[in-house]
């Protein structure tokens, strides 16, 4: 690692000020950030912990939906009540995702911030404009087996590696942050993410400083709720495709990850889900740019998703 200097925030505010310095980067549960400046991806010049903020808390809102706080743990907001009878696939996607161990240290802002996990961008020796901007993509003529197959650009073909994003994403959340002159403001999910056009290096909506404090989930959907991981091992593996479903009569949303450089939904896709996967498939995947490599993907999110519609005819629907 390189030097750097480190600081406890103590409010929220001072946390956006401090982080809003160049070279600063805001640090909590560590278990993305800590392996990218171990290997010199990451290079801060200053930590500023914000652990000590308070946002750890799960609250109802006034309009029956939920509050959770961008430092609660991946473990217990999977665990939550709530979560588990009104969200059961956001509690079924963070069970999907890494190890016990991650989950019990990960926090909800940084499962959305985590970056991607293409083996050209871990990979110092190799060009990645994600990394080092104008630099090239390595992955474009190298092995693309779990990269993009939509979204992407000639700059980058790197997918999001967030299994909770994919399920924040079809629960239409809304993110919640405060700035340096503690502005607040709410970014809908759909939103936050960014597609890499020429600029892969910014990857979400957030400003200079700008902090997450918290995620909203609107009134519970209803419907039931499915979650569906297809990946090269059986655990502690990220996604080549999954599937984030909540299905109603008649209807019903779909997510999907492993495929974009975001969470993958195409709300007009889903007037196709009566009559099922093969249709909502090509609607959803429309304008899809699949590789040699991973053009399997385009085959294995109809299968997924009728996995998971297969799933859903057999459980209880939820109130």
């Amino acid at each position: 690692m390189k030097p750097f200097t480190y600081e406890r925030a103590t409010s929220a505010r001072q946390a956006a000020a401090a982080g809003a310095r160049k070279g600063a980067r805001f640090i909590a549960g560590g278990t993305n950030l800590l392996d990218l400046m171990k290997l010199q991806i990451e290079t801060p010049t200053h930590l500023v912990d914000v652990n000590g903020l308070g946002f750890d808390r799960i609250e109802d809102t006034p309009e029956g939906g939920l509050r959770i706080g961008a430092l609660v743990i991946n473990t217990d907001l999977a665990a939550h009540t709530r979560v588990r009878r009104d969200y059961g696939v956001l509690s079924r996607a963070l069970l999907a995702g890494a190890s016990g161990q991650l989950r019990n240290k990960a926090t909800t802002a940084g499962n959305l911030l985590q970056r991607t996990r293409c083996p050209y961008f871990y990979d110092p020796n190799m060009p990645c404009n994600k990394r080092r901007p104008g630099s090239g993509c390595g992955a474009l003529g190298g092995v693309s087996r779990q990269l993009a197959v939509i979204g992407g650009s000639d700059a980058c073909i790197a997918t999001h590696p967030s299994d909770m994003a994919v399920a924040m994403r079809v629960l239409d959340a809304r993110i919640e942050t405060i700035d340096a002159a503690g502005a607040t403001r709410t970014i809908p999910i759909a939103d936050f993410h960014r597609l890499p056009g020429d600029t892969p290096h910014i990857e979400t909506a957030l400003g200079a400083g700008e902090l997450i404090t918290s995620v909203t989930l609107p009134p519970p959907p209803g419907g039931r709720h499915v979650y569906r991981k297809v990946r090269d091992r059986a655990s502690y593996a990220f996604a080549l495709v999954s599937v984030a479903a909540v299905v109603k009569e008649g209807g019903g949303a779909v997510a999907v990850g492993g495929v974009a450089h975001k969470p993958w939904r195409v709300e007009a896709a889903e007037a196709e889900l009566p009559k099922g996967a093969k249709a909502t498939t090509r609607a959803l995947m429309e304008g899809a740019r699949p590789r040699p490599d991973n053009a399997f993907k385009i085959a294995l999110v109809e299968r997924t998703l009728a996995s998971a519609l297969a799933e859903a005819r057999t459980t209880e629907e939820r109130p």
